[in-house]
Order: structure tokens, then C-alpha cells, then sequence
């Protein structure tokens, strides 16, 4: 075999195995353990923490207390007002890890379902109304705490917050507080 021979059966080869990868993007994933949920996203749910759930909070202007601690000193937060603070996101991952412990295992329900071929749409419809109801209720939970957090601080913070934070040199929150 010549080598400009080998040669296109190495670039074929190649870009046979690059149309596989894009026809499947989900190639890798049927080995998780729950189908719908990464590593990280479980991760994430068993720790409290958001996920982008309060994302229409936090690019509004209503900071989450994670992100004000982790500012605390440029925010130049009172004593009084990390304790709150604290307090809130303390409150918080005791509301949210429950809520992120119950998904998880809705989930696992779900994905069972299919794993040994039981899904009807009954049981299909029972089990993601049972992991929206969840889901809402996680969301709600994030986006209260950053209603809490914006309660905590005065204007200048949350616009200082938001300067830290790479959005707009102000934030509309302040007209809400």
C-alpha cells in the first residue's frame, strides 16, 4: 500500500470517528449513574448550591449571600451584616440540600424507569410532575435568599456588587431595596 494510500484511509478514518462524535452528543453519558444528571450537578444539588437557578435574580441587581461573603471585605459589609448574611446562607443550604437530595432521587426514579423498560405515560407523567414541583420549589428557594441578600445591604453596596461582579457600573436593585 503506497503511503498517500494509507494516508486516506488515516484521514477517513478520522473523519468517520469525528461524524460518530457529532451524531452523538450525548456519547459518554449512558454510563452515569442517574442519565439526567453529571457528576457535577449532583454535586452541586447535594451541596446547596445554586446552579443558575437565581439567575434572574443575580443579573437583576438581588445579589446571593455566596457571592457577598465571598466579597465581604470589598463590599466592606459591617459585622452586623456578615452575620446576616451568614445566617441567610446558612438558611439557605438548609432549605436547598434537602430539595437537592429529593431531585436526585426523583430523578433516580425516572431514570429506573427506563432502565428496566417500565416507562409508561402514566408513570412517566407522575414522575417529572413530581421532579418540576421540585425543581420550582429549589428554584424558589435560591431566588428568596437573593431577595433576603438585597434586603441586607444598603444601595452602595449593591451597586459596588455588581461593579465586583463584571455586570453594569450599577444595578437597578437599589430602586427595589
Amino acid at each position: 500500500m503506497t503511503f498517500a494510500r494509507l494516508l486516506i484511509l488515516a484521514a477517513s478514518a478520522t473523519a468517520i470517528a469525528g461524524a460518530a462524535q457529532a451524531q452523538s452528543p450525548y456519547a459518554g453519558q449512558q454510563t452515569r449513574t442517574i442519565k439526567a444528571l453529571s457528576d457535577q450537578q449532583v454535586g452541586d444539588l447535594q451541596a446547596g448550591r445554586g446552579m443558575g437557578m437565581a439567575l434572574p435574580a443575580e443579573l437583576n441587581g438581588y445579589p446571593g449571600p455566596v457571592h457577598v461573603l465571598e466579597l465581604a471585605d470589598q463590599l466592606v459589609l459591617s459585622e452586623g451584616q456578615r452575620a446576616a448574611i451568614r445566617g441567610l446562607f446558612e438558611s439557605m443550604k438548609s432549605e436547598a440540600i434537602p430539595l437537592g437530595e429529593r431531585l436526585i432521587a426523583q430523578e433516580a426514579v425516572l431514570d429506573r424507569l427506563f432502565a428496566d423498560h417500565a416507562a409508561t405515560a402514566e408513570n412517566i407523567a407522575s414522575a417529572t410532575e413530581e421532579i418540576g414541583k421540585t425543581q420550582a420549589t429549589l428554584r424558589a428557594t435560591h431566588l428568596k435568599y437573593h431577595l433576603s441578600t438585597l434586603a441586607a445591604l444598603d444601595p452602595a453596596q449593591i451597586r459596588r456588587y455588581g461593579e465586583l461582579r463584571g455586570y453594569a457600573a450599577g444595578t437597578p436593585a437599589h430602586r427595589h431595596h
